[in-house]
């Protein structure tokens, strides 16, 4: 489809020039240091060689027909009546470094671009949990109010550069044409990076045109500019089925990034052991990457771990763990070995805001940051092992991320910064808090805590005793209640509004899936 006359894509270009300024935005943070190393090289090789076994003697189940088409064409092993696709060393090795280190993930507002890969970070909000909570409403089922709440509150917090999905799933919407309600949401009420389900072709054809329309450009410049992601799951224990097949295939084709992320909860979906955890991950993410690039050779790919492990006395998925942190870095490294992003997660598994959500978001995200982690899904708004969205939470991991993210700015001072005249100005036994040198880098930070309380312990009992879950509540209110949504060309607005029609029309996308 293409309706983008030059005369409309002109009129959006001077409506982007007429924007208001803004107060500058702090840049994406990167990396100042190497990603650390847990496994040796010798440990990782064994890994990549053990994976090769799986693929080559195990293989993978592949329930698209199509898919299995595709892959026999390439030199995979296929055995139709089991659905088994056995893919030999050679043809691993062939897929190995088509797809780019890095690539530009391009936003409605041009200022909101991420780069996605080598050592870029991004943090996107939560993602795909089917129940919301907030301290006065409680825990709840998704809906379209809370649901259109969280974009809101995500797009005023900076720490937050995308949309790893929909922040928590309005179910009262008929499942045929949620996607269409949630993706006009996204794109109107935000003007950052999203995501798309590969929940069936439909879906992953209507995110697709919709985010051309947004963005005012033509088929063309789409196919050159990656504008969509899509979270590809595979089925662990080494399954690919039909919806994520399809997915791959409908986003690859149009060179918008597929990141392909194994769940592999070391006990239950995968061996025990996070050395066998980690081999299973890397074979499904290894033919993940193998289909993408036969698909389309160079289409960005993203390599994506969710190894952690379960309760064994419960079967719950645990977060926040050694066991997660550890394969959390292991995972970058493999991710590098093969020269592409690496997707990772903040998590937890605590059910209110507690010391629990606290510590397990820490040492999540922390595995994260050390392992190198590109794109960080679920960095904002995970609770209860992912079946929650909370307001609160999303406030306080906003916190998080922001002093994370002032820690990796990297180190550089001018003379004035070594402050020998503050220091003269000031005095022995003087104080700083006044003088100019300490006001106007204080007015100039990028970064301000918003949940941290460091009054003493009078002046925080004078005022209520108030705790990070009261702060964090009232921060949220106060968001959305001076919410101001991002401005939207008409025209553009418009053609979205004709587009969401007509495929209601049309019954939107089956549900039997």
């Amino acid at each position: 489809m293409e309706s983008v006359t030059e005369g409309t894509r002109e009129r959006r270009r001077a409506s982007r020039a007429d924007r208001a300024p803004k107060a500058p935005k702090a840049p994406q943070p990167r990396l100042p240091f190497k990603p650390v190393e847990l496994a040796s090289p010798e440990q990782i090789e064994r890994i990549h060689q053990e994976s090769l076994r799986v693929l080559e003697e195990i293989g993978i189940e592949v329930l698209h027909d199509g898919a299995r088409v595709i892959l026999k064409k390439e030199g995979a092993i296929v055995d139709e009546s089991t659905q088994r696709v056995r893919f030999p060393r050679e043809l691993v090795e062939s897929k190995i470094g088509l797809a780019p280190k890095s690539f530009i993930l391009h936003a409605r507002n041009p200022e909101n671009n991420v780069v996605i890969g080598e050592n870029a970070v991004a943090f996107g909000s939560v993602a795909s949990a089917p129940n919301v909570a907030d301290r006065e409403g409680g825990r709840r089922p998704g809906n379209h109010k809370d649901y259109q709440n969280l974009l809101r509150l995500g797009q005023s917090l900076d720490a937050v550069h995308f949309w790893g999905g929909y922040p928590v799933e309005p179910a009262d919407i008929h499942a045929s044409v949620r996607h269409l309600d949630a993706l006009y949401d996204m794109l109107t009420i935000s003007d950052k990076p999203i995501h798309a389900y590969s929940l069936g072709a439909e879906r992953n054809l209507d995110a697709i045109e919709l985010v051309r329309i947004a963005r005012g450009v033509d088929d063309a410049t789409l196919d050159r500019e990656p504008s969509v992601f899509t979270i590809i799951n595979s089925n662990s224990p080494l399954r690919l089925d039909i919806p994520m097949m399809e997915g791959i295939i409908r986003m690859a084709k149009r060179n918008q990034p597929v990141v392909l992320t194994p769940f592999t909860l070391a006990g239950a979906m995968a061996p025990v052991t996070i050395a066998g955890a980690i081999v299973e991950q890397n074979a499904e993410a290894l033919a993940g990457l193998v289909f993408t690039q036969s698909v389309k050779p160079g289409a960005p790919f993203v390599y994506g771990a969710f190894t952690s492990n379960v309760d064994m006395k419960s079967g719950a998925p645990a977060f926040g763990t050694p066991e997660q942190m550890k394969s959390a870095i292991i995972g970058g490294q493999l991710a590098r070995r093969y020269g592409v992003p690496y997707r990772t997660s903040n998590t937890c598994a605590a059910n209110t805001i507690d010391a629990q959500a606290a510590y397990e978001s820490v040492f999540s995200l922390w595995g994260a940051i050390m392992g190198g982690g590109n794109l960080i899904m679920h960095a904002a708004g995970w609770m209860e092992g992912g079946l929650h969205a909370g307001f609160e939470k999303m406030v306080i991991d906003a916190d998080l991320i922001g002093m994370i993210s002032e820690f990796l700015r990297p180190l550089s001072f001018s003379d004035d910064d070594l402050a020998f005249d503050a220091m003269k100005e000031v005095g022995p036994g003087g104080h700083f808090f006044g003088c100019e040198h300490t006001q106007s880098r204080y007015r100039n930070a990028f970064f301000s805590p918003m949940i941290s309380d460091w009054r003493n312990y009078e002046t925080w009992r004078e005022a209520g005793s108030p705790t990070a879950y009261d702060k964090a509540n009232r921060l949220y209110k106060e968001k959305l209640a001076s919410f101001t949504p991002p401005p939207i060309d008409d025209a553009i607005k418009a053609e979205l509004d004709v587009f969401v029609a007509k495929r209601k029309a049309e019954g939107g996308a089956p549900t039997d899936f």
